[in-house]
Protein backbone atom coordinates (compact mmCIF):
# COMPACT_ATOMS: atom_id res chain seq x y z
CA UNK A 1 0.00 0.00 0.00
CA UNK A 2 1.40 3.26 -0.95
CA UNK A 3 1.75 6.06 1.63
CA UNK A 4 -0.22 9.44 1.39
CA UNK A 5 0.38 12.02 3.22
CA UNK A 6 -1.77 15.56 2.84
CA UNK A 7 -0.34 18.47 3.95
CA UNK A 8 -2.22 21.92 3.61
CA UNK A 9 -1.32 25.32 5.19
CA UNK A 10 -5.00 27.28 5.57
CA UNK A 11 -7.02 29.64 8.04
CA UNK A 12 -4.44 32.89 8.53
CA UNK A 13 -5.00 34.87 11.72
CA UNK A 14 -3.72 37.93 12.28
CA UNK A 15 -2.49 38.32 16.36
CA UNK A 16 -2.00 41.51 17.49
CA UNK A 17 1.63 41.73 19.80
CA UNK A 18 1.24 45.21 21.25
CA UNK A 19 0.18 48.52 19.66
CA UNK A 20 3.00 48.72 16.62
CA UNK A 21 3.15 45.01 16.14
CA UNK A 22 1.62 42.11 14.67
CA UNK A 23 2.12 38.81 13.23
CA UNK A 24 0.03 36.36 10.76
CA UNK A 25 0.04 32.90 11.64
CA UNK A 26 -1.53 29.74 9.73
CA UNK A 27 -2.79 26.47 10.35
CA UNK A 28 -0.74 23.27 9.14
CA UNK A 29 -2.99 20.04 8.83
CA UNK A 30 -1.28 17.12 8.10
CA UNK A 31 -2.95 14.07 7.01
CA UNK A 32 -1.03 10.38 6.76
CA UNK A 33 -2.71 7.81 5.65
CA UNK A 34 -1.76 4.01 5.90
CA UNK A 35 0.49 1.99 8.94
CA UNK A 36 3.03 4.43 8.11
CA UNK A 37 6.04 5.11 10.97
CA UNK A 38 7.39 8.57 9.98
CA UNK A 39 4.37 10.25 11.92
CA UNK A 40 3.41 9.42 15.03
CA UNK A 41 -0.09 10.85 14.83
CA UNK A 42 -2.38 10.69 11.34
CA UNK A 43 -4.32 14.04 11.68
CA UNK A 44 -2.30 16.68 13.50
CA UNK A 45 -3.13 20.26 12.97
CA UNK A 46 -1.11 23.38 14.22
CA UNK A 47 -0.38 26.70 13.61
CA UNK A 48 2.85 28.60 12.52
CA UNK A 49 3.92 31.53 11.81
CA UNK A 50 6.60 32.56 8.63
CA UNK A 51 9.81 33.30 11.18
CA UNK A 52 9.06 29.52 12.50
CA UNK A 53 9.02 28.28 9.10
CA UNK A 54 12.38 30.09 8.69
CA UNK A 55 13.88 28.69 11.29
CA UNK A 56 12.80 24.83 10.79
CA UNK A 57 13.96 25.44 6.80
CA UNK A 58 17.69 26.82 8.49
CA UNK A 59 17.65 23.90 10.64
CA UNK A 60 17.00 21.65 7.74
CA UNK A 61 19.64 22.88 5.91
CA UNK A 62 22.06 22.56 8.81
CA UNK A 63 21.18 18.59 9.39
CA UNK A 64 20.67 17.54 5.33
CA UNK A 65 23.70 19.57 3.57
CA UNK A 66 23.88 17.16 0.44
CA UNK A 67 19.58 17.79 -0.23
CA UNK A 68 18.80 21.44 -1.90
CA UNK A 69 16.23 22.90 0.41
CA UNK A 70 12.83 24.32 -1.54
CA UNK A 71 12.63 28.00 -1.02
CA UNK A 72 10.36 29.73 1.00
CA UNK A 73 8.03 32.39 -0.27
CA UNK A 74 10.11 35.92 0.07
CA UNK A 75 9.61 37.76 3.10
CA UNK A 76 7.94 41.29 2.51
CA UNK A 77 7.84 43.72 4.73
CA UNK A 78 5.23 44.91 3.48
CA UNK A 79 2.78 41.76 4.13
CA UNK A 80 -1.06 42.80 4.80
CA UNK A 81 -3.88 40.86 5.81
CA UNK A 82 -5.98 43.35 3.10
CA UNK A 83 -4.31 42.09 0.05
CA UNK A 84 -5.93 38.66 0.05
CA UNK A 85 -3.57 37.81 -3.45
CA UNK A 86 0.27 38.23 -0.76
CA UNK A 87 -1.76 36.39 1.67
CA UNK A 88 -2.76 33.68 -0.95
CA UNK A 89 0.66 33.60 -2.02
CA UNK A 90 2.39 32.84 1.21
CA UNK A 91 0.39 29.94 2.13
CA UNK A 92 0.66 28.65 -1.35
CA UNK A 93 4.14 29.11 -0.89
CA UNK A 94 4.33 27.73 2.34
CA UNK A 95 2.23 24.59 1.57
CA UNK A 96 4.83 24.36 -1.13
CA UNK A 97 7.79 24.24 0.92
CA UNK A 98 6.52 21.75 2.84
CA UNK A 99 4.94 18.85 0.57
CA UNK A 100 8.62 18.81 -0.64
CA UNK A 101 10.04 18.69 2.51
CA UNK A 102 7.45 15.88 3.48
CA UNK A 103 7.95 13.94 0.28
CA UNK A 104 11.92 13.96 0.98
CA UNK A 105 12.47 10.91 2.98
CA UNK A 106 16.03 11.94 4.42
CA UNK A 107 14.43 15.18 6.09
CA UNK A 108 12.22 12.56 7.67
CA UNK A 109 14.79 11.66 10.10
CA UNK A 110 14.48 15.44 11.53
CA UNK A 111 12.63 15.52 15.17
CA UNK A 112 12.63 19.05 14.50
CA UNK A 113 10.28 18.63 11.74
CA UNK A 114 7.85 16.45 13.13
CA UNK A 115 7.71 18.40 16.38
CA UNK A 116 7.30 21.56 13.88
CA UNK A 117 4.60 19.39 12.27
CA UNK A 118 2.48 17.59 14.85
CA UNK A 119 3.17 19.25 18.18
CA UNK A 120 2.19 22.99 19.74
CA UNK A 121 5.54 23.50 21.33
CA UNK A 122 7.14 26.61 20.65
CA UNK A 123 10.56 27.18 18.90
CA UNK A 124 12.41 26.87 22.19
CA UNK A 125 11.03 23.92 23.44
CA UNK A 126 11.34 22.58 20.21
CA UNK A 127 15.13 22.88 19.89
CA UNK A 128 15.18 21.34 23.69
CA UNK A 129 12.96 18.62 22.99
CA UNK A 130 15.08 17.23 20.13
CA UNK A 131 18.26 18.15 22.07
CA UNK A 132 17.07 15.44 24.65
CA UNK A 133 16.47 18.28 27.30
CA UNK A 134 13.01 17.93 28.50
CA UNK A 135 11.13 15.62 30.85
CA UNK A 136 9.33 14.12 27.95
CA UNK A 137 10.34 12.61 24.50
CA UNK A 138 9.72 13.58 21.13
CA UNK A 139 7.14 10.60 20.92
CA UNK A 140 5.18 12.23 24.28
CA UNK A 141 5.42 15.96 23.10
CA UNK A 142 3.66 14.83 19.87
CA UNK A 143 1.12 12.69 21.46
CA UNK A 144 0.20 15.01 24.15
CA UNK A 145 -0.16 18.14 21.72
CA UNK A 146 -3.30 19.68 21.37
CA UNK A 147 -3.63 19.76 18.15
CA UNK A 148 -5.40 23.01 16.84
CA UNK A 149 -5.81 24.74 20.09
CA UNK A 150 -4.53 28.47 20.48
CA UNK A 151 -2.52 28.94 23.58
CA UNK A 152 -4.71 31.28 25.92
CA UNK A 153 -1.88 33.45 26.40
CA UNK A 154 -2.31 34.23 22.74
CA UNK A 155 -4.05 37.36 21.56
CA UNK A 156 -5.52 36.80 18.00
CA UNK A 157 -7.85 38.98 15.75
CA UNK A 158 -9.99 37.03 13.88
CA UNK A 159 -9.82 38.26 10.12
CA UNK A 160 -11.58 36.23 7.73
CA UNK A 161 -9.64 35.38 4.74
CA UNK A 162 -11.36 34.85 0.96
CA UNK A 163 -9.21 33.48 -1.31
CA UNK A 164 -8.78 35.12 -4.78
CA UNK A 165 -11.01 33.82 -6.92
CA UNK A 166 -8.24 31.80 -9.33
CA UNK A 167 -7.43 29.50 -6.04
CA UNK A 168 -7.15 25.84 -6.68
CA UNK A 169 -10.00 23.68 -5.25
CA UNK A 170 -9.16 22.54 -1.45
CA UNK A 171 -7.62 19.08 -1.32
CA UNK A 172 -10.14 16.47 0.42
CA UNK A 173 -10.26 16.51 4.31
CA UNK A 174 -9.08 13.60 6.30
CA UNK A 175 -11.13 11.08 8.05
CA UNK A 176 -10.16 10.48 11.42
Amino acid sequence: MQEFVSISVRDPRLHKDDFWRTHVDYEIHLCVSTNSMCFRKKTSSVRRRYSEFVWLRHCLEQNALIIVLPRLPPRNPFFSMRKTEQVFQRMKGLQDFLENVVHTPLLLSDSRLHLFLQSDLSITKIERCALGKTRYTVAEAIQRSVGGCIRLEDKCVLMRFVPPKHQTKPKPNCIS
